[in-house]
């Protein structure tokens, strides 16, 4: 029997290891919607950067359109005052007089004044 006491040590069960955790899926599921959630806000704010930029687009060319508007307006001003200050000259004027209604230009000091004060 001693033979078989000396067989029974040689079996020894032997020491259980314990086994490495492997990952579950469930831990990376919230890193990926994680991920995905920062991928759509992103594309949500370059989406709003896009809008103002067209936004800010548009009214520069309003702007440049009414900038020009103006710039031919006030051309338009000065032609108009070109010929409104050459219809009002003098010489223009004493010739249609001369003209229409047949007066003559007199030299101013010809003229004689009363005084009606006295």
């Amino acid at each position: 029997m001693a033979s078989l006491s000396h067989a029974q040590a040689a079996t020894v069960d032997p020491v259980a290891r314990p086994r490495p955790r492997t990952r579950t899926r469930k831990k990376s599921q919230p890193r990926t919607r994680g991920g995905i959630l920062w991928i759509v806000v992103s594309g949500i704010l370059l989406a709003g950067v896009v809008f103002v930029n067209v936004a800010v687009l548009q009214l520069n060319l309003s702007l440049d359109s009414t900038n020009s508007q103006r710039t031919k307006l006030i051309a338009q001003n000065a032609a108009l005052e070109s010929q409104y200050s050459a219809l009002l000259a003098s010489q223009r004027i004493q010739q249609q007089a001369v003209r229409q209604l047949g007066l003559q230009y007199s030299d101013p000091s010809t003229y004689g004044y009363v005084n009606l004060g006295k």
